[in-house]
């Protein structure tokens, strides 16, 4: 029987290995793969698992998807796009929630089974879209940007629903709204109760794994937080799933994440494979082919219903038709987190297995399409809107006062490339001005007191704004390769005169670059090997002005010699954090010196004293802080927040 069982297994996996290899060279996403090894694998092809596996999978997929969710989870850029995820976002959820709920209840559906059709109808692919949108350039549109935002509010949106499923089994013909009040304030508890876990005790229990150097102890403490919270959130009578998700939110957070990532990544496709392959085994074939007139329809009145509600909502706050149209063609698919969602209705029998197996073959074909859709929407907008419309000025995201001055630096992105410009910068008395996208980085910046505007480098009336025509010299510190194109197209096109450098981190996209306009580019990576080769030649005797003039030979050669090499895996470096602490009137430090703080018991440096607007680097150890005084501290964030703490509170 256990041989059996393995070679089921063996079987499904080849399966999928072989779906994924024809679906890929057919362009269609691997879900569609693990689907159709689902179908093969279940009661309508092998049959070679049973009900009750499927169902124990079906879980377990679905509590490993929220977590991987929860772990990619981005506060900051929530509210950095706050206006359009939050208004956009719920408008179409809940519009498109009633449009399909209200007609799930006229074709005889009960009040339970519409809320749980409405809502998965409601949700679209964050998987497919995204992907799509960054192959084609378009993240940084603005229907990219309208995407993604709409695409944030749904994922949240999943949180809550997971929340009143387990309460809508309670009572499956009527819908109390005590209990489902009580649900969502036991579920509300239960977040500040686990998220006040994450930030006391989670982070000194990952301290104590990060000093075993175990990377295998290190993913086990990972996967039993999440399940113990997974469990703790079903033993309060709620989904597995949110305390899942919760438990990936917390060490998003925390100083380990990129770790964590590193660490699941390998994992992560496979989990999430595991789930839809489950999905898939729910769907009868035979059910499909007896209802198909009626998958067609649904599938068409779906794609249908979605578009045309979020091209109402988007002109009806005024968005240009063509932006509006494309956004929706975008949109008009049915998501995973819907396969989620119904997968639950089934467990907790919200909803009949014809109603779930029509609704999941609807979700599968229109994902099927949705690749197609969304490489051509821009081509449908054009031709539905006649494509002869200007689009109008979009907002900006900050009012950034007029830049008169002349002769300085504009530095775009202020990450660790762009910090370390601008500390030379100021140690040369060069003036200079940063734009940066993160609002959290913008904020901290700003108060340790950096001349720093929150906005994107790429909207032309920004870059005007911020007096590009007079800067002498513009840095483009990004790394991600297509956003430094398109702020290198605007810029140039804003100041054709304009010195540009541009920093990569190789020079895949060299000559792309300079053909937009781009003065120098600084191959990054190749840039830190000819200095070490200029440090290994000089120590061997060779003379300094043969060293420089071959490295110039180097850069105009386009880096020949820095090629053609045996490919290794990259190590990710978690950097130590920079944090501006202002001393209040009533702090613990004010009159202390420098010597009397115990910096190494804190485990941080002062790196910098900013006093009315002048800077002390470092300062002596005999310096008295003043109220209003800016500490400049360097260290890991735990260690930042302990000692923030000590300074403000004692």
């Amino acid at each position: 029987m256990e041989h059996s069982i393995f070679i089921h297994i063996l079987s499904m996996l080849v399966i999928a290995i072989v779906a994924i290899a024809l679906l890929r060279r057919m362009g269609l996403p691997a879900i569609l793969a693990y689907l159709l090894t689902g179908v093969v694998s279940g009661p309508s092809g092998f049959h070679w698992f049973t009900q009750l596996q499927m169902q124990s999978v079906a879980e377990l997929g679905v509590v490993l998807l929220m977590f991987t969710l929860g772990l990619e989870f981005s506060v900051p850029r929530l509210w950095a796009m706050r206006r359009t995820v939050f208004g956009l976002g719920s408008a179409q959820m809940i519009v498109t929630a009633l449009v399909a709920g209200g007609i799930a209840m006229l074709v005889g559906q009960n009040l339970v089974a519409a809320v749980v059709i409405g809502s998965a109808i409601a949700l679209s692919s964050t998987a497919i879209v995204l992907k799509l949108l960054n192959e084609q350039n378009w993240l940084r549109r603005r229907h990219g940007e309208l995407s993604v935002s709409v695409l944030l509010f749904q994922d949240l949106a999943v949180v809550p629903l997971l929340i009143l499923m387990p309460l809508l089994a309670n009572d499956g013909t009527q819908m109390s709204f005590n209990a489902i009040a009580w649900g969502l304030l036991t579920g509300i508890l239960a977040f500040l109760g686990l998220m006040s876990f994450g930030k006391w005790i989670l982070p000194r229990i990952f301290d104590e794994v990060a000093r075993s150097r175990s990377n295998e102890l290190f993913v086990l403490s990972t996967l039993v937080v999440a399940l113990v919270t997974g469990a703790f959130t079903q033993w309060l009578g709620l989904s597995m799933a949110l305390g899942a998700f919760i438990a990936g939110m917390l060490l998003g957070e925390s100083q380990y994440r990129r770790q964590l990532e590193a660490d699941i990544r390998p994992f992560r496709d496979l989990l999430m494979g595991l789930f839809f392959i489950s999905i898939g085994m729910l769907l009868d074939f035979n059910l499909v082919m007896q209802y198909w007139w009626q998958v067609i329809l649904i599938l068409v009145s779906v794609v249908l219903a979605k578009a045309m509600i979020i091209y109402g909502l988007l002109k009806l706050v005024g968005e240009n038709g063509k932006i509006a149209l494309s956004t929706a063609i975008s949109l008009a698919q049915v998501g995973e987190f819907s396969f989620v969602l119904l997968a639950l209705a089934v467990n907790y029998q919200l909803l009949e297995t014809e109603v779930s197996t029509v609704l999941v073959a609807v979700a599968v074909i229109s994902m099927s399409i949705a690749p197609w859709l969304i490489r051509h929407s821009i081509d449908i907008a054009k031709k539905l809107t006649g494509g002869h419309k200007k689009p109008q000025n979009e907002p900006l995201e900050v009012n950034l006062p007029i830049n008169d001055e002349s002769d300085f630096v504009l530095i775009l992105g202020y990450g660790r490339v762009g910090q370390t410009i601008a500390r030379f910068l100021k140690t040369e008395a060069v003036p200079y001005i940063v734009m940066d996208l993160d609002p959290t980085r913008v904020t901290e910046a700003r108060a340790a007191g950096e001349n720093i505007y929150f906005g994107d480098a790429c909207r032309m009336a920004l870059l005007k704004k911020m007096g590009i025509r007079q800067a002498s010299l513009v840095v483009v510190t990004f790394c991600e390769p297509r956003q430094s194109e398109e702020c290198l197209a605007v810029a140039r096109k804003l100041a054709p005169e304009v010195k540009i450098l541009v920093r990569t981190r190789d020079d895949a996209n060299l000559h792309e670059l300079k053909e937009a306009g781009a003065t120098q580019v600084i191959p990054e990576s190749l840039e830190g090997s000819l200095m070490l080769v200029s440090q290994v030649l000089f120590k061997c005797g060779v003379p300094l002005t043969r060293i420089i003039k071959r490295l110039e030979s180097e850069r105009r050669n386009h880096y020949q010699y820095l090629h053609g090499f045996f490919s290794g895996t990259e190590t990710d470096f978690t950097l130590d954090l920079l944090h501006a602490v202002s001393l209040a009137n009533g702090a613990s430090a004010v009159g202390k010196t420098v010597a009397d703080i115990p910096w190494q018991t804190l485990d941080v440096e002062l790196r910098a004293v900013r006093r009315r607007g002048e800077e002390m680097d470092p300062p002596p150890a005999d310096w008295i802080l003043r109220r209003n005084d800016i500490l400049m501290l360097v260290g890991k964030p735990r260690s930042i927040e302990k000692a923030e703490e000590y300074l403000l509170q004692g």
